[in-house]
Formats: structure tokens, sequence, C-alpha cells
């Protein structure tokens, strides 16, 4: 296991009920894409105010209190400017309660700033809104899921644990996830099909808290003034109901590792007739996860459930998608994103030809302004994404590939918005467009400077 990097603290409350409401309306700013696509930046970023959070309307630049998402406003009356210094400084003080990955380097901005806008899309019961906007304004699993191991490996394993704990509200009695939810936790938005890569996401994110959980009683910081992070028991115990049935799901899906769980949709959000790598490799990295947990939790026998069926998945997935290249269809095609889920730091050791597949991958994928698509076969409409592009550093990353990580980064940092969060989509003549911050591109920036970080 990686050692625990960093402590929590209590954070800034944050009213998520805004998201949906929040969102400031207006013409945006049209940008272009290729073959007259244009898409629109909502939003250029967020701000954190006494009355709660709000997007910064699209077109303006906004500043902010040093250090935080807190507006800077020097004309405001006394009474105002001392609320603001009053949120700024709690912000700070959560932030210093953790540690920013990446300082000291050119990315040390870009990984503060995400910080800070994760801390704000963090709801008080643990739910996060792919971003403050009415159609990203619910809690997808797999976005919540990176969002708690980014918070978790930058100390905040409070915060990270009350991720978790809103996904096990969520959660069906056998396990399952929707594709998404709305942010009081009464269920999906609409009828689109439930998402098994949810279930795999969700344990791998647990074991991604439970590493950077202190092993043992944690120590009040000085002065006593911040609370002390729970200890990894602490964690497992309180989240042994979430664990125990996403596993008995995962074990359900996979028939104990002996098949390919069926078809479903899962990152791309469209409908599978075949299973496609985007849900195997993360009930792989779902299983090897709660194979570890259950270790932790002293229970040999349902360690060694999910210890087997990983194996055996894992086995399955490198005779059907590997022998083919490792395709986004068990059928064979062209490669996609998920490439990086048979990679670490989703699965404990690389697949077999897994990274020749994932290097490979690129090129395909590579889009006019220089970010990715999230597939070979993605429509041909020049628009790069960042939560592949990000993905793509973070596995880079992990595999100790320092050079292409930081390049990945680098583009990403560069395609910030003025106000300087992380947009969803960049077009084809580099402008940011869609919404911003996105919190599953926040959270592979935090992770994969972690991982930087950790490296010699």
């Amino acid at each position: 296991m990686r050692a625990h990097r960093g402590r929590q603290v209590a954070g800034l409350a944050t009213a998520t009920v805004l998201v949906a409401t929040a969102f400031v309306s207006g013409a945006g700013v049209a940008s272009g894409g290729v073959d007259g696509n244009v898409i629109e930046l909502y939003a250029d970023g967020l701000t954190v105010t006494p009355e709660g959070v709000a997007t910064v309307a699209p077109g303006t630049t906004q500043r902010y209190l040093p250090g935080t998402r807190v507006p800077d406003e020097p004309a405001a009356p006394a009474a105002r400017r001392a609320a603001l210094d009053e949120r700024a400084a709690a912000q700070r003080a959560w932030l210093d309660g953790g540690t920013v990955p990446g300082v000291g380097t050119p990315f040390e901005d870009m990984a503060r700033g995400a910080l800070a806008d994760l801390h704000a899309l963090v709801g008080d019961d643990g739910a996060v809104p792919a971003a403050l906007h009415e159609r990203w304004g619910y809690a997808w699993p797999r976005d919540n899921a990176f969002v708690a191991a980014a918070l978790a490996r930058t100390g905040h394993v409070d915060d990270a644990v009350r991720v978790l704990g809103f996904l096990a509200r969520v959660q069906a009695d056998d396990g399952s996830f929707e594709a998404r939810y709305t942010l009081d936790a009464a269920g999906p938005p609409d009828g689109r099909a439930p998402q098994t890569d949810g279930t795999g996401w969700v344990l791998w994110a647990l074991g991604e808290v439970l590493e950077a959980a202190p092993e043992g009683p944690a120590t009040v910081p000085d002065g006593g003034a911040q609370a002390a992070s729970p200890t990894r028991t602490d964690v497992a115990l309180g989240l042994r109901g979430l664990l125990e049935r996403a596993t008995h799901h995962a074990l359900a899906l996979t028939d104990g590792g002996r098949r390919l769980p069926p078809a479903s949709p899962d990152y791309w959000e469209v409908r599978e007739s075949v299973t496609t790598l985007g849900t195997a490799a993360p009930l792989l990295a779902g299983l090897e996860a709660a194979a570890d947990a259950w270790t932790l939790l002293a229970e040999p026998d349902r360690a060694r459930a999910a210890s087997d069926a990983a194996s055996g998945l894992r086995e399955r997935v490198e005779e059907s998608f590997g022998a083919r290249g490792y395709p986004r269809h068990v059928t064979g095609g062209a490669r996609d994103a998920a490439t990086a889920f048979v990679l670490p730091p989703f699965v404990d050791e690389p697949l077999v030809g897994a990274e020749t597949a994932w290097r490979a991958s690129v090129a395909p994928m590579r889009r006019p302004a220089g970010g990715l698509a999230p597939g070979g076969s993605w429509r041909p409409d020049g628009i790069s994404w960042t939560p592949q592009t990000t993905l793509y550093a973070l596995t880079a990353a992990s595999l100790g590939d320092r050079a292409t990580a930081e390049h990945w980064l680098g583009w990403v940092d560069a395609h910030r918005t003025s106000s300087g969060a992380i947009p969803e989509k960049v077009l084809a003549d580099g402008s940011p467009s869609a919404v911003a911050p996105l919190a599953w591109s926040s959270a592979n920036v935090l992770l994969a400077l972690d991982a930087l970080d950790d490296l010699p």
C-alpha cells in the first residue's frame, strides 16, 4: 500500500441544493468546432460566497481572494468584505489541513484551484454534482468515486468518506447503481439504464480511501482546533454495508470471475448490445480493491472470494479483449480511453499487452486542439474531452512515465478558463466549452499530480 500523506480537517460547508438554481444564465461564449459545430461555454468557473456556491458568467474573468474560490470584491461594503474574508479563511484552513500535490511545479496553481473547486462542489451530505449546471447537476457514481479518491489522496479523508457515504445511501439493495442521482438522494432523475461500471468504480474508490486513511489512531493537529482523520479500520467498518453490497453485485455480474459481465452502458453513456472494456475493467479494479478491504476487516473467506473472482475476471479480459488489442467492444473495433482502466492505478498490475494498447490508443483519439476524445470511434467533431485527457495523465503518472503525464497536464493547464477552472471540453480552435469546473477532470488532475509526487 502507498503511504498515507496528509490529514483531514473539517471543511467549509457547501449547500449543493443551490446547484440547480445557481447557474448564471446568458448567451454564453460561442466557440467553433469543426463542420459548423458550436458549443457554448456555460460557465467560466465558480465562486464561494456567504450565500453559497454559484457559477461565474461565461466571458467573465473572476478574481479570487488568494488561494481560494472566494471572489475578491474590493469595492464591497466593509461587512461584506469581512464575510468574504471569513469564507476565504475557512477554505484556506481546509486546504492547509491536507496536502496540495504538485507544489513547486508549474502545476501548483492548477492543483490548488482544482482542490478548491472540489471543496466547493462537495455537499454537506457528500453528494457531488458533475458540474454547476442544470444538465450536469446530478451525482454520477463514477465521478463521485474519482472525487472521493482525490480527496483522500490529498489528505481529506473525512470528506472522501462523506462522498462514499452518499453513494452508500443511494445504492440499491442488490449493490447496483443507477447512471446518476439527484443531489437530494431521492433517486435517478430519469429513466436511463443503470450503469454496471458504477459498482466497480465505487469499490475501487473505497480501496483508494482505505489506503489513504491512517493505519492507527490519528493525532489531533497542534492546538486541537482541527479534527483528526478516521483510521483505516474505522472507514472500513463504517462503509461495510457499501462494501458488502457492491462485492455481492460484482460477484454476481461476473459469476465469481468465470465470465465477463453482461452488456451495460459505461462512461460513454449509450446503450450497448455487447460488453465493453469500460464495464469489465472497472469491475476487475473493484474486485481487487474489495479483496484488500475484506482482508483489512479480517474476513478471509470474503477476501478469498473477491480475490479469486478478480483473478478469473483478469483472465477473461485478457483472453477476450486482450487477444484483440483491448478494443472498446469485446467483439473488436477501435480502442477507447478504457484501455487506461486495465493499467495502474486501477488494477494492481497491468494486464498482458495493456500498456502497448493504451499507448497505441492515443493517435486515433487525438483531436485538433491536442487533447483526446473518449475513443477512436467517437464522432469526428474536433472536440477534446478533459476527463479522458486527464485520465491519460493519471495513467502515465501511475506507470512512472513523468514526461507523458506532464505533457497531458500541461495541455489541460493551458486550456483552463480565464477564471482558472478546468472545462469539460476544448473545441478545435482551443476554446474551453461546456461546463467549468468539471469534478471528474479536477479529480484526475489531483490524482495524477499526487502520483507524480511519489515518483523519484
